[in-house]
């Protein structure tokens, strides 16, 4: 059984007051808490099937997440991975993933790593506050994709080519409907990672 671990997104901010300011202004969609978790990534086990397990961490605080914070939760998770992990990171959880992995030494093997709209550096929109990444970036793999959308409104269509340029080899896939990928489906993921098992 392959794993398969996905890191969400989040925000991240500079300072206190800039995060109480984005908490001012964020429009609720009361329909996004109540009844089931829809979307993607809550439909991934159930995509890939049973030949997959799909682990789904909660990050603490993605209203203001702290590198520091992400990273030792992510570590505790470390001890049940084995054999051949795949990871997919969606928004912030894709830098997160293309920081842990540039600048730490993963354990175990890594059989491929996605990132879905993640940003690069900081955009007038945002800082990426201590999940700053560094210039290279080596995710331990040489199956790598990155999936962005021209029509995304969170994550700046140019972070695509600077995830390109930083990352040897990557597979680039471009949309122009998906918006951040805030989607029920994502065929195109699945595809990609049951191909994975054709090359093992």
């Amino acid at each position: 059984m392959r794993q398969v671990v996905v890191i969400h997104g989040g925000d991240t901010f500079d300072t206190y007051e800039k995060y109480l300011r984005s908490l001012k202004r964020f429009d609720i969609d009361f329909n996004d808490y109540t009844g089931e978790k829809k979307g993607w990534k809550s439909n991934l086990q159930a995509s890939l099937g049973e030949e997959y397990e799909v682990a789904l961490p909660d990050m603490p605080n993605s209203f203001n997440a702290k590198y520091p914070e992400w990273q030792i939760w992510f570590e505790k998770f470390i001890p049940f991975l084995d054999g051949e992990v795949v990871f997919v990171g969606h928004s912030l959880g894709g830098t997160f993933l293309a920081k842990y992995l540039s600048e730490n030494t993963f354990s175990k093997k890594i059989k491929g790593v996605f990132l879905v709209a993640p940003p690069f550096d900081d955009s007038p929109d945002y800082s990426l506050s201590d999940f700053a990444l560094p210039k290279k970036l080596n995710l331990q793999t040489k199956n790598v994709v990155i999936y962005h959308s021209s029509d995304d409104k969170v994550v700046p269509f140019a972070d695509l080519n600077k995830y390109s340029s930083a990352i040897n080899n990557a597979v680039v896939k471009q949309f122009t409907d998906r918006g951040h990928f805030n989607q029920p489906e994502f065929p195109e993921l699945v595809e990609d990672i049951k191909n994975l098992g054709l090359n093992s």
